[in-house]
């Protein structure tokens, strides 16, 4: 359990300091004169003060006028950076600038910065002596922050776990498991159909890189209801590409960096994220979501190029490129969902294309939709995050290029050009005249660049995002 209580201004053998640039020069003439040549209140700048009986580190933020998720940025690598030498003892916290909201994003940040793979909550933050202590806000605003940052942090750690793990250790029967416990623990509806149900339905599209796979199928529904307020809430459906490992199949990939396909159910993994946040913040929205399970495999039953492949929907696909397979299991998982429940918004989000990853890098994750309300939103959600998206154009024109002479669409195009927008294209066939849907594909920025590894790993990207547009629709 995170600890904040309101100070009771007594000795605290450990203090972290938080410094506006404005502040600093207001508050320096406390200080040993010496420490004004070192540290100026500016971003990310930090300046450890030891004493004999206490240590203070003083923490730069930069300019006053801070955003949340600027804030949460900074307590962040702090909490990384210095993760070794802070003390398991009640800590007091200074920031005089810090209000309601910057103060919530601090904490955020500081123990989301604890991440380290293997789910150890053995970082000094989570041990019993820990605790934090401000005389700003009253116990109730403090235990509500304690509660929401917890919850924060158990969503955003499991989608970056199950990103994060090799893919011996997540294969489809392990991550079903997961979920399967996962669901009984959180009072969640769980549904999984294996192959041979999957046939019954007629998930073909999901079943033709299923086929492919030593392990069986796993296309998995599960549906969050809070347990208050349970009247006219909205629902809202989440589609997650859940392709454990990808090699491409038959147009198998290079072999340089495909150790990092192990990432290629980034989308799912930020589902079963905001599920884990969205139950223990209690919000008062529905949720349904589609993870269509299972990795991307080379063997004798693989699916081939030039494939016909008839779709829940009844719409057939011709297979031009195996390695185009997340669009193939996430058509199936929008048409059942579509077809099968009453959505107020339909969002699906993958890891789908390095079209984004070109265009885009780590910067933000491509957006296309249906609704302009509906795109509005989720960038603002995405600039108040910091997990940008842009939008993109779905234009009719796009669709010729997928456009089949023997079926009705092809999973790719073969022209050199728009692989992003293409994908966005293709599934839009499958939303059956849903009118509120939004696709994001975001394989440019749920693996990448982190403090806490050497290589590339999950940034936990969508969490925030997601959980910040339920708030707005609760």
């Amino acid at each position: 359990m995170i600890k904040i209580s309101s100070t009771n201004e007594t000795n605290f053998q450990q203090i972290f300091s938080f410094f506006t640039e404005e502040s600093w020069n207001l508050e320096q003439k406390n200080y040993p004169k010496n420490i004004a040549q070192f540290f100026k209140g500016k971003a990310k700048e930090i300046y450890i003060n030891a004493e004999e009986n206490s240590i203070q580190y003083l923490i730069g933020v930069g300019n006053s006028d801070l955003k949340p998720f600027e804030i949460q940025k900074i307590a962040n690598q702090f909490s990384q950076s210095k993760k070794k030498n802070f003390l398991a003892v009640e800590t007091k916290i200074e920031a005089e600038f810090i209000n309601e909201n910057l103060f919530s994003a601090l904490i955020d940040g500081l123990f989301l910065g604890t991440y380290q793979y293997g789910m150890k909550k053995d970082h000094t933050f989570w041990q019993d002596g820990f605790s934090l202590n401000i005389n700003k806000f009253s116990t109730e605003i403090l235990n509500k922050i304690s509660a929401n940052t917890s919850a924060l942090c158990n969503g955003q750690f499991a989608c970056m776990e199950w990103l994060n793990k090799p893919a011996n250790l997540k294969n489809a029967d392990l991550i079903s498991s997961f979920l399967k416990d996962l669901s009984s623990e959180k009072g969640f509806k769980y549904t999984v159909f294996n192959r041979e149900e999957c046939v019954e339905k007629g998930l073909g599209a999901y079943l033709s890189v299923n086929q492919g796979s030593a392990k069986d199928a796993a296309f998995t529904i599960i549906e969050y209801t809070p347990q208050n307020n349970t009247k006219n809430l909205k629902t809202i459906g989440l589609v997650g590409k859940c392709v454990l490992f990808d090699t491409g199949g038959i147009s198998i990939k290079g072999g340089d960096n495909m150790h990092y396909m192990k990432s290629d159910m980034g989308g799912a993994t930020a589902v079963i994220g905001t599920l884990i946040a969205a139950k223990e913040m209690d919000l008062a929205v529905n949720l349904i979501a589609i993870l269509p399970i299972t990795d991307n495999a080379v063997s004798r039953d693989a699916y081939l190029p030039s494939d016909v492949i008839k779709a829940y929907n009844g719409k057939t696909i011709e297979v031009l490129n195996t390695d185009a397979e997340g669009r193939m299991t996430l058509a199936d998982g929008l048409s059942y969902l579509s077809k099968n429940y009453k959505t107020d918004v339909m969002i699906d989000l993958a890891t789908l294309t390095g079209s984004s990853v070109r265009m885009f890098g780590d910067t933000c994750g491509a957006l296309m939709g249906n609704n302009e309300a509906l795109i509005q939103e989720l960038i603002s959600c995405g600039n108040e995050t910091n997990q940008r998206l842009w939008n993109l154009p779905l234009w009719d024109i796009w669709k010729e290029d997928i456009s089949s002479d023997v079926a009705d669409f092809k999973n790719i195009s073969l022209k050199p050009i728009g692989d992003c927008i293409i994908a966005g294209k293709f599934l839009e066939q499958f939303i059956e005249g849903h009118t509120n849907w939004a696709h994001l594909d975001i394989a440019g920025v749920a693996f990448g660049n982190v403090n806490y590894a050497k290589e590339k790993a999950a940034t936990g990207y969508g969490v925030q995002l997601l959980l910040n547009f339920l708030k707005r629709n609760c």
